[in-house]
């Protein structure tokens, strides 16, 4: 008869993808794939199924060389310019947000995502678990964009988008939005939304007979993009990063703030530049975050 586990012992197992997502080394989904090639070891027996669970007993070995131990959770804010993809490797060969990035940083992973042709606040984490808490919809987090879209709308057709829509037969969710202004032949709209499915903004947008050439995310929940410019990054500090994210999502990320910093990646980032004044176009200069008290009650911030 096999030994059961002692009940520690099973709680403290977890699925190895999670594992090597927490190491900092892959997403869940790339070490899913490293698994199934037969990439990844435990205890010397090489896996051939993702569906794992290890222990902080087992030895588990990449490619040969041991999992690095658990590195701290770190946040940092990144503003994504035009031209980039969400990726770390693209198929047609595109310049990659990751392939922008300074070499001295942690490997990292996005959360959320956004496309080629939009630009501004991108959150990147060294933490798989943390960025699949804040990408899930119970999380709640508003993000807020800035658009310019091509075309005429009232306040009370986009108004009824707080009623959520459904377009092409996918239902989106409830999104706050405004009319801020018409400029020549086009509109600034600002819009807030929970939800961020691929494409949501622009796909919403062309439903109310609006084109959209130009796409700005301003903020992700608490976090701003304030006056970092363009292709600048910046850590958020690890107090800063525990207040806002609260002890529920912590809990629910495995977020780990106590573990040690890797050597290579204690270099200090490098000091964002400072753009010009903003102009009327251009989005609205802010702090890095807003209290948590206006993001519980999913407020806007005032313009």
């Amino acid at each position: 008869m096999s030994r059961k586990p002692p009940a520690n012992e099973a709680r403290d197992k977890e699925r190895i993808a999670k594992v090597m997502a927490r190491a900092g080394l892959c997403s869940r989904r790339e070490a899913e794939a490293w698994i199934a090639a037969g990439r990844v070891a435990v205890n010397g027996e090489r896996l051939a199924s993702p569906a794992f669970t290890v222990s902080p007993r087992d030895r588990i070995e990449v490619d040969g060389k041991p999992l690095p131990g658990r590195e701290r959770t770190r946040l940092f804010l990144y503003h994504k310019p035009k031209g980039l993809v969400t990726t770390n490797r693209d198929e047609r060969g595109r310049p990659t947000i990751f392939g922008a990035l300074p070499k001295h940083l942690p490997r990292l992973v996005s959360i959320g995502r956004l496309d080629l042709n939009s630009e501004g606040l991108l959150l990147l984490t060294n933490d798989g678990g943390l960025a699949r808490a804040l990408e899930l919809p119970q999380t709640g987090w508003l993000r807020r964009y800035r658009v310019r879209a091509n075309g005429r709308v009232t306040q009370a057709a986009l108004d009824r988008l707080a009623r959520g829509i459904t377009v092409d037969g996918t239902a989106y969710g409830p999104i706050q939005a405004t009319l801020d202004r018409e400029q020549g032949a086009n509109v600034w709209l600002t819009l807030g939304l929970r939800e961020g499915k691929n494409r949501e903004v622009r796909n919403v947008l062309r439903e109310l007979g609006l084109s959209v050439n130009r796409l700005i995310r301003v903020s992700y929940g608490p976090f701003q993009l304030g006056e970092l410019a363009p292709a600048a990054v910046e850590e958020v500090k690890m107090r800063v990063l525990r207040e806002q994210i609260g002890e529920k999502v912590e809990r629910v990320a495995g977020a780990d703030f106590s573990a040690p910093l890797r050597e290579q990646e204690s270099a200090p980032a490098q000091k964002p530049l400072r753009p010009s004044r903003s102009s009327p176009s251009s989005p609205p200069a802010r702090g890095r975050w807003k209290s948590k008290k206006n993001v519980a009650r999913g407020q806007m911030p005032r313009r």
